[in-house]
């Protein structure tokens, strides 16, 4: 069962107790283009995915966002405030 991706964003600030506009700051994009994406007035382009999982403060999520899956042995691990639990155990990539 997959989260929505707006809902995604919010979890993942919350889980690191930012506001949007820190978010946005940080990864480089347009206060109000971020803020769309977690309203769900617009999906995320793939510049500011790249933008956001290239960050350092959120590549941990980068799996768990884009795949629904995490891999705590390869530092991918879903936001404190999801409750995720995978039906499977993680991936073996």
């Amino acid at each position: 069962m997959s989260i929505d991706q707006s809902e995604k964003l919010k979890l993942i600030r919350d889980s690191e107790r930012l506001k949007s506009k820190e978010v946005a700051d940080l990864i480089g994009v347009n206060y109000g283009t971020y803020n769309g994406y977690e309203l769900g007035k617009a999906r995320m382009s793939l510049d500011a995915a790249i933008k956001m999982f290239g960050h350092s403060r959120f590549h941990k999520y980068q799996d768990w966002f884009l795949y629904d899956r995490t891999d705590p042995a390869k530092g991918q691990i879903a936001p404190a405030l999801a409750h995720y639990m995978p039906d499977e155990s993680t991936s073996s990539r």
